[in-house]
């Protein structure tokens, strides 16, 4: 058996939740918790995604310096409000230098 009837069932199962959410009572959604975890929740998968990204290599734990290093430099920009292209430009920069050092 392929992949593709994983695929498949990926999608429909993606599809079904999406339509499952116009059937949600609007009364339900709009309390001020739901609100806070709907607003948190893409924050906190998208940093689980960088740090596994950034300090995983297969199955195993691997601190890259240079990796590391891009990391570091996209943080201090992202907090001093830079652009999202800056941010990505310099992180590679930041990444491809350590590599060459």
């Amino acid at each position: 058996m392929g992949s593709w009837p994983v695929v498949i069932a990926t999608i429909v199962g993606c599809y079904a939740l999406k339509l499952a959410g116009y059937y949600v009572p609007e009364r339900w959604l709009g309390g001020p918790g739901v609100r806070r975890f709907v607003e948190l929740v893409p924050v906190a998968l998208l940093s689980a995604l960088v740090v596994v990204e950034t300090f995983a290599q297969g199955q195993h734990i691997d601190i890259d310096g240079p990796r590391l290093a891009g990391v570091a430099a996209a943080a201090v920009l992202v907090w001093r409000r830079a652009p999202f292209p800056v941010v990505v430009l310099a992180a590679a920069a930041v990444a491809v230098l350590f590599r060459h050092v």
